[in-house]
């Protein structure tokens, strides 16, 4: 099922926040040699990119950081986190499908397969079950994860989670029946393209930073939400967890790093006490909201979030404002 108030309860008592591992995870490691080279290639393209960036239009940069911002708020942050996977909030039909479009030029797996995994991640968070165990230390939960077979209990776990309410959204139906088409024209073809109808950019010049580059920030950005935001930061509302209060990886993530907030609070659209400080995707829900495209956007009480961070959080409760 979708995490829920009672599912950011869940915790194990094999692994501690600080990251001793109390017990191993138990399988061989079988690295996916095909994930490591396309992994290595795509980051050398992108480094490839930035070099190539003096060079190139200045607009082919802005271009860049818009497609960056629009997979990765409208995409990933908004849609298949806080939309699909945890269903903080309801969106209406135009906005579901410019997301779902979102979704595809970020490239980081359709819809159904991206929020199960972020359940699994939530309902087993520092298990075995968890895809991108944090436990087993911040290069494995950046990216390494990626690059290696599934643990046993993962593939075991995520056959459990309830995915009923996103196989019932046509959109979603329909991102994963034309998954790879779309990415290879939104991720791939589009970006490329229209710096060079647009303003007569280079072909090298309009792949390599509007595509590679873009892809490669966009995708570390999400990334450090995994690692960085489960290993570095205060622990105001639960000490007992690994995701902390991380600033920077908010301010590179669309507010994604108020992470001890949000595995104590994961049902709150704003993932955040914070309001739009450094919450870039709680700003453009908000105004979603304001234009009617979104609704019944869930929250925590005030009450609740203060009493609960004075029961179990570490003591730097207040300190962010």
């Amino acid at each position: 099922m979708a995490p829920t108030e009672s599912s950011a309860e869940v915790r194990t008592s094999k692994y501690s926040w600080n990251g001793e591992q109390k017990q191993p995870h138990g399988q061989p490691v079988q690295i996916v040699w095909r994930n490591v080279v396309f992994m290595s290639l795509l980051h050398l393209g992108a480094v490839y990119g930035l070099v190539l960036l003096p060079q190139a239009h200045i607009y082919t940069a802005v271009w860049a950081i818009l497609l960056h911002y629009f997979s990765g708020v409208l995409g990933i942050t908004a849609g298949a986190h806080r939309l699909w996977a945890h269903r903080t909030y309801k969106a209406r039909l135009p906005l579901r499908v410019v997301m779902a479009m979102a979704n595809s030029v970020a490239f980081q797996n359709h819809i159904h397969e991206w929020s199960r995994d972020h359940r699994c991640h939530h309902k087993y968070s520092e298990t075995n079950g968890d895809p991108h165990n944090a436990s087993r230390g911040f290069f494995f939960s950046h990216c390494g994860w990626l690059l290696v077979r599934k643990h046993p209990d993962v593939i075991a776990k995520g056959k459990q989670i309830d995915l009923s309410d996103l196989a019932a959204d046509p959109v979603v139906r329909f991102q994963k029946r034309y998954y790879l088409p779309s990415v290879l024209l939104l991720c791939f073809t589009l970006p490329t393209v229209v710096p060079i109808l647009a303003w007569r950019e280079s072909l090298t010049n309009a792949f390599c930073i509007a595509v590679l580059s873009r892809y490669v920030l966009t995708l570390n950005a999400t990334w450090l939400v995994n690692s960085a935001a489960h290993l570095w930061g205060t622990r105001p509302y639960d000490r007992s967890i690994r995701p902390a209060e991380n600033r920077f990886v908010s301010s590179v993530a669309g507010g994604e790093g108020w992470h001890n907030y949000h595995h104590t609070f994961p049902f709150d659209y704003a993932t955040g006490e914070l309001g739009w400080r450094l919450n870039m995707t709680t700003v453009f829900i908000d105004l979603m909201a304001w234009a009617g495209l979104a609704y019944d956007l869930r929250t925590a009480p005030p009450s609740v979030v203060r009493a609960r961070a004075l029961r179990t959080g570490d003591g730097t409760w207040g300190e962010q404002y």
